[in-house]
């Protein structure tokens, strides 16, 4: 067995974002390729939002390490506001005062062969680049979204500060994730001095143990109840802006194309709710789509058996990205309508795998035309259903395996 420590802040029992099941499966099924993780992250109380119901998946012999680590929008706040200084280069930046004591502690101690973090909270790869530099390790970054945009963050300091981190990433870290193609394809262009052969694509999937003891009901319109669309996870105004396709369901609305009796739509744990309530009533369509609570994971799957039609919502500006829901609704092989760019990586997963109807999230003649066609296929069941052959590549254990292929080539480059 060889040991590695991963640095990761989203692990059970946080709850607020399904980023958590990237390091867990990993976790979950590294110990089967000879390699037994360490995992490093942070008290709960950095969670806004926490549910043991995953902690069971997190195997005996995984030791977890939670140090300490504020929410300074949380914990460091006055009356809700706070200095932005103090969240720089995130609100859990206090997490590097124990982390990086913790992981050197772990890696003297445990043996430790490779260090791993990962990204969307920067801390963690801070971390991970202080450990590397006083350990000389071999690193690997896990790039589950890029870390820098030309606009994005937002904040010009911000930007300014995770370019700094970025740039240090790619020179000191051995390998390095992504999990779509065209992100592979952005850093490499960004950072010509990256070898092709350090750079990996790991994509998102689905555990099939998740969906063993799911009871699937027979999707299609019944005489008595409307076609009910499923949408799970956040629905960010930027990123995921919906208000077009509400802009959509409204004129639809007003032609007869839709009511309320013949399609109900539920947006699970979308986040921003008061604001999307507020659209829907201006817009009056608040009878037809549904702000539901967030459910725990294994809930929310076997919410999405009982549906008709499943919903992915993401904009141009994420082309590069594929949302982990995608390999979940394949698995689920219930129809899906994706509103997305035609030419993202989102959209050329599901035309490969046959089992979507595409719409451009910001093409409202497109959904007004389109959407009323999905419906009728759900109806007559006459819609595209993906194909198993094509998603089975996505199994986390599968995906598990390509990643200890990659830290076996770091340990032992003579066998790679």
């Amino acid at each position: 067995m060889q040991n590695i420590l991963f640095i990761a802040y989203h692990f059970p029992p946080m709850a607020a974002s399904s980023g958590f099941l990237r390091t867990l499966k990993f976790v979950r099924y590294l110990p089967d390729y000879n390699w037994l993780p360490t995992v490093l992250t942070v008290h709960p109380r950095a969670y806004n939002q926490i549910n043991n119901a995953m902690i069971n998946q997190i195997p005996d012999e995984v030791r977890v390490l939670r140090s300490f680590c504020l929410d300074a929008s949380r914990h460091l706040s006055i009356a809700g506001r706070y200095p932005s200084w103090i969240a720089l280069p995130d609100r859990w930046n206090s997490w590097i005062l124990s982390g990086v004591p913790a992981g050197l502690k772990t890696i003297r101690k445990g043996r430790i062969s490779v260090i791993f973090s990962t990204f969307p909270i920067v801390t963690a790869v801070v971390i991970g680049s202080i450990l590397k530099k006083i350990t000389k390790l071999p690193w690997v970054v896990d790039f589950r979204d890029s870390m820098t945009e030309p606009h994005y963050p937002r904040d010009a300091r911000t930007r300014r500060i995770w370019q700094r981190i970025e740039r240090q990433a790619i020179s000191n870290a051995d390998r390095f994730l992504f999990t779509a193609p065209s992100t592979r394809e952005m850093y490499l262009k960004r950072y010509p001095q990256l070898r092709e052969a350090d750079c990996i694509v790991i994509p998102n999937g689905y555990d099939e143990d998740d969906f063993k003891n799911l009871n699937y009901s027979s999707t299609g319109k019944t005489t008595n109840r409307p076609i009910r669309l499923l949408h799970l996870g956040l629905l960010y105004p930027k990123e995921r802006d919906p208000r077009v396709f509400f802009d959509a369901l409204s004129d639809l609305k007003k032609e007869g194309g839709i009511s309320a009796s013949r399609i109900q739509i539920d947006l699970r744990a979308s986040g921003s709710e008061d604001y999307y309530e507020k659209l829907l009533q201006e817009k009056k369509i608040n009878d037809i789509v549904n702000l539901l609570p967030s459910l725990p994971y294994p809930e929310a799957l076997s919410e999405a058996t009982k549906c008709d039609a499943l919903m992915i919502f993401q904009d141009e500006s994420c082309n590069h990205q594929i949302p982990a829901k995608a390999y979940e609704y394949l698995r689920l092989q219930k129809p899906i309508i994706a509103l997305t760019s035609h030419l993202g990586d989102t959209a050329q997963l599901l035309k490969r795998a046959h089992g979507a109807c595409i719409i451009d999230l910001k093409n409202h003649e497109e959904i007004v035309s389109k959407l009323p066609i999905f419906l009728s296929s759900v109806e007559s069941r006459s819609y595209a259903i993906a194909d198993p052959g094509f998603f089975t590549q996505f199994e986390r254990r599968n995906l598990t395996s390509k990643l200890s292929q990659c830290l076996d080539a770091l340990v032992n480059p003579l066998r790679a």
